[in-house]
């Protein structure tokens, strides 16, 4: 297939591009500067020149392949917008694949989150691939309403002869190239307070998956994934919060400590993060490996944090 990607030098895209060329897919990569088009022929793959902000042109760019795979984000809205902006702008950049795609049956894979079903509220279960995109009532504003609106909009272009799809992705990707994701923040909290804190008791779940295992997951749906579907790409369904602090205190010989639930919101040991920490993301990826194939072979979170790569030494 030719596949067009968006995102291609970003942490995920870096890994999907490399796994589309090794299973026999010719893959063009959108590049809006000479450094990212570098990183992209480095990768194997051919350069378009453009930005997320030329609808035309990804609209041209669609047309002219056989699927395409989205997981770029307007990254230069977050200073004056925050994620909701960023959410907010890939609307009509999923209209504009709609336009390119539709009555094709072409696919179009798009990145999403485990977090937008609203996973973070207590459904009682694991979340799982039928939960849609859920409406989000006044105590859910900001970012979980506008990613779930993206979600829906990709889905509804099912309906329009578009083989469309969401990978939501783990709330923490990890590898060895990880330099900026959730487990470096935590990390390097850690260092700074001298402890590795952990919410209440810690018994909130997170899930994970491994960078490696996320781009297999992207060509499966590319290649075979039927039309208006979720996709989980989720390794570790559920690990309680407490064990990531305490496998990240191991490793710099540091205390696994308590943060009460009623100090988050204080200035304090989690900062920024401190409205999602709490949070118990429990979530299935049943369906997803059934219907796809896909099994996960990379190492799991607490394996990856034990091979020291997250800890260089110095």
């Amino acid at each position: 297939m030719r596949v067009f990607v968006t995102g291609g030098t970003g942490h995920s895209g870096s890994y999907i591009i490399p796994e589309l060329i090794a299973a026999g897919h010719e893959v063009t990569g959108l590049a809006r500067s000479d450094t990212a088009a570098a990183a992209l022929s480095a990768l194997g793959a051919k350069v378009r020149r453009g930005d997320l902000q030329d609808l035309d042109g990804l609209k041209e760019a669609a047309a002219d392949s056989d699927g395409v795979i989205h997981v770029a984000h307007r990254q230069d809205l977050l200073p004056s917008g925050g994620i909701d902006a960023v959410a907010a702008a890939e609307i009509p950049i999923m209209l504009a694949y709609g336009e390119a795609l539709a009555g094709t049956g072409k696919p179009l894979v798009a990145a999403g989150s485990i977090g937008s079903p609203g996973t973070g509220r207590d459904l009682g279960r694991p979340a799982t691939e039928e939960d849609p995109a859920l409406p989000v009532g006044e105590e859910h504003k900001g970012t979980l309403r506008a990613r779930n609106v993206v979600e829906t909009a990709v889905i509804g272009l099912a309906e329009r002869g578009v083989r469309s799809s969401v990978v939501r992705i783990a709330n923490i990707a990890h590898d060895t190239t990880d330099r900026a994701g959730f487990l470096p923040t935590l990390i390097a909290l850690a260092k700074d307070k001298g402890v590795a804190g952990y919410p209440g008791d810690g018994t909130n779940l997170w899930n994970a998956v491994h960078a490696r295992d996320l781009a297999s997951l992207f060509r499966l749906a590319l290649e075979k994934g039927p039309a208006g579907k979720y996709w989980h790409a989720v390794e570790d369904g559920g690990i309680p919060f407490r064990e990531i602090a305490e496998a990240i205190g191991s490793r710099l010989s540091l205390p696994a400590v308590s943060v009460p639930l009623d100090e988050l919101m204080l200035p304090g040991y989690f900062g920024f993060l401190a409205n999602v920490v709490n949070r118990s993301y429990p979530t299935s990826n049943l369906v997803t490996r059934r219907t796809l194939g896909w099994a996960p072979a990379q190492p799991s979170l607490l394996a990856d944090l034990d091979n020291g790569h997250y800890f260089p030494a110095g």
